[in-house]
Order: structure tokens, then sequence, then C-alpha cells
């Protein structure tokens, strides 16, 4: 699999090197601030590293704001709203893969803070290799827009999606299989092409999601 990772991920960038430099161009023009945005993250066996991604905030935009980003947070930038909805924002991954950070499909990998309250259980999903997309990236593809609904979006996300990712991310460790990772794959391009036009049936975990927030919202009402 390994093998696997650093030739897709060399084959990506080389093919992909003009949408880099595209990106990087307007980036630079839209708003002031880095170009690549990285971030601590828990990699395999509790391995720290960076993450990288395409800025699409405002510089500090960690230091003016909560730590929980919804769709209408106003530190997201013109283009960054673009890039984050078509997850061209992710492309930079692709060298935390070629490094052997992670892996092209696999859990997808938390802040120290959210690992650290992590149970024995929960602390499985450390065995695998995190990854550029995931069950959880498919199926919460949408996470900003549902936090949104959330009257206390940190509350939203440290009592209702931190759980609800820590379940879905547990599928990779329960159901770890080639054919379980490449069923991922295929879901998650045809998510980000075919998706609108025959969206893929929703997890029930999401519908989940939708519930504990609307009842979250009544009991803070």
């Amino acid at each position: 699999m390994r093998v696997f990772d650093f030739m897709m991920a060399s084959i990506g960038i080389i093919i992909l090197s003009p949408v880099f430099i595209f990106i990087t161009f307007i980036i630079r023009l839209s708003s002031p601030g880095p170009i690549i945005y990285s971030q601590e993250r828990v990699g395999h066996n509790g391995h720290l590293f960076h993450l990288y991604k395409f800025r699409s905030m405002v510089i500090n935009a960690d230091k003016i704001g909560t730590s929980v980003t919804t769709g209408k947070d106003p530190r997201i930038t013109g283009i960054g709203r673009i890039l984050r909805k078509t997850k061209l924002d992710e492309l930079p991954q692709l060298w935390n893969v070629l490094k052997g950070d992670m892996s092209f499909i696999g859990p997808r990998p938390d802040v120290p803070e959210i690992v650290n309250n992590y149970n024995d259980s929960m602390r499985r999903i450390l065995e695998i290799r995190p990854g550029i997309t995931s069950n959880m990236a498919l199926y919460l593809r949408n996470e900003e827009d549902l936090l949104s609904l959330a009257t206390d979006p940190d509350k939203a996300y440290i009592e209702i999606f931190v759980p609800a990712k820590v379940r879905l991310a547990m599928e990779h460790v329960e159901r770890k299989s080639f054919f379980f990772d490449l069923g991922i794959l295929f879901k998650t391009l045809w998510a980000l092409t075919g998706g609108r036009i025959c969206p893929i049936k929703e997890h029930s975990i999401i519908s989940e999601i939708k519930k504990d927030i609307e009842k979250m919202n009544k009991d803070l009402n």
C-alpha cells in the first residue's frame, strides 16, 4: 500500500502541478498571508506531523475566532470558500502522502487536543495511517454547513461531531480491507463529480447528528 501511495502521490503532484500553480496565484492575489496553511495533527501510532492545506482563511484566523469553522464563518476568504467547497484546499496533502505521514484512504487525522481525550478503544484509530479521504470525509463533507445549524457550534462540535467522527473512523479499524478502501475512493470521486445529480445515500450517523443538533438547540433555547 505504501508503494501505491508513493507512486500515486508522485504522479498526482506532477499532473496537478498547473493546478497548484494556479491556486497559488489566486491565493496570492486575493488576500495577504502564506499560500500553505499547516497544522499539527496526530498520525499513525501517535506520530505528530504537520498537515498541509491551501490557506482558505484570513491570516491569524485561529487568533481572532473560535477553533470551529462553520460554513458562514467570516474568516473564510472568497477564494477559500470555493477551495473548501470543492476540496481543492486538500491538494497539498499529496505531499503528506509522499512523505509517508498519510495515505490516500484512512481516518482523517485530528489535532492533539482532541486525541488526548480519546479512550483506549478510540486510540485504535491510530493503528491505521490517516488518509486524505475516508468515510468520515465522504459522509461529513458538508460538516461546516451542518455546524452552521447549531446555536453553539463549539459545544456541538465537541459533544456531537467528535463522537460521530470517531464512530466513522472506527469503521476503518473494524472493516479494514483493500476493497473497503477502494469503495471509499470510488464514492469520494463520485461525490465530487456526479454527486449533485445522484447523491450518495446519507449515512445513518449523519441523520443522528442532525437530530442531536436539533435537540441541543432546543435545550439551549
